[in-house]
């Protein structure tokens, strides 16, 4: 009895140990076929990345040759939609042989046991076949409009020196300090190419003008009538200055070569290069005002002075810059006298620097 016993024991232990290690064993599979589904289910988004990727190289070569005029407009909108087309089946295709895959991994998940391994080494020689669809490495950037925008707009604002063309007076005796008469001008523009390869382009927007005329040898703005002239002011003057504050529209057209470059959003213009700017403005004069800073029985005093100093209301006048990337040398002329019914005409010019051109 004690032999059928132990006999019997040893079997039921036998039979135990042996369907524990066909458990471990599923489990083990199973936990191995989940990770390779996961894995799948991750390269689909690489898949449509890297097609995409490839997709804004072939429309910028494609734009490369259609600026060198080696094919018309019409053949590159009809080679841009074949390249379109044919990545959109090489993702659907990919994602098709993906989507197989993860169906067969998970019936295969509800195998019960796999006694020969045979079953097992045919899952794994069939993920391995996939291979081709991994990717190592980073993730590239993926641009997603690979069309660039005509129209951009941006800040600009520029700086220097002021002063006056006086007729039949040369600058260098002109009544105004040379450093110390100053412009600035901050605006909005946009910038609109008016070709294909981007190298005529037309900025346009609004700005403010703020133009000083600071007068020197202890003279000051007087408004006499209809005329302003400088006159000795009474005290010790240590600044008078005249300024005048514009509103107007700047317009340009811009010559520079450009190209079209991509980041990970769009495509765009990249016009960092050398270029020249030609054009003009006109606007409103908002306002006339003199800053007096003088000393009056040993105090100091400062008066600020709004009047109109009969200056023009109507601004118009030249521009022009040079440059490269984002900075240049910047010129603009006022065609409208300063003072408009003064006998000698006097108009405001300005050199300085204008930034983000």
């Amino acid at each position: 009895m004690k032999t059928i016993i132990i006999s019997l024991a040893l079997f039921v232990a036998t039979s135990v140990g042996y369907q524990a290690k066909a458990q471990i064993n599923i489990q083990v599979n199973n936990s191995s076929i989940e990770l390779k589904i996961e894995e799948l289910e991750k390269q689909k988004n690489k898949i449509e990345k890297i097609e995409k990727d490839k997709l804004r190289q072939e429309v910028e070569a494609i734009n490369e040759r259609l600026d060198n005029n080696e094919i018309t407009a019409t053949e590159a909108a009809e080679l841009k939609k074949a390249a379109a087309e044919k990545r959109a089946l090489n993702i659907e295709n990919q994602l098709n042989i993906i989507d197989e895959n993860i169906a067969l991994l998970k019936r295969n998940t509800k195998t019960e046991e796999d006694e020969d391994g045979e079953e097992q080494q045919e899952i794994d020689s069939y993920y391995t076949s996939l291979e081709f669809l991994k990717f190592d490495g980073e993730e590239e950037d993926v641009v997603y409009d690979s069309i660039p925008k005509r129209t951009t707009s941006d800040l600009f604002f520029a700086f220097g020196l002021n002063n006056a063309l006086i007729e039949n007076q040369s600058l260098d005796d002109s009544p105004y300090k040379i450093g110390g008469s100053r412009f600035f001008e901050v605006g909005y523009e946009f910038e609109t190419m008016l070709n294909n390869n981007g190298f005529m382009r037309l900025k346009y927007g609004v700005s403010f003008q703020f133009n000083g005329l600071k007068a020197d040898d202890n003279m000051y703005f007087v408004e006499d009538g209809d005329q302003t002239v400088l006159e000795e002011f009474p005290y010790e003057v240590d600044k008078a200055k005249l300024r005048m504050d514009n509103l107007v529209v700047p317009v340009h057209f811009v010559f520079g070569p450009s190209k079209i470059s991509y980041d990970k959003k769009r495509a765009h213009y990249n016009t960092e290069n050398f270029k020249i700017g030609l054009g003009g403005y006109a606007g409103l004069n908002l306002s006339t005002i003199q800053k007096l800073k003088y000393k009056e029985d040993g105090r100091d005093r400062k008066d600020k002075l709004s009047q109109s100093y009969n200056t023009s209301n109507f601004i118009y006048g030249l521009s022009a810059y040079v440059g490269y990337d984002n900075i240049g040398l910047y010129v603009k002329y006022d065609l409208n006298p300063i003072f408009k019914d003064n006998p000698i005409e006097q108009n405001n010019i300005s050199v300085g620097l204008r930034v983000g051109i």
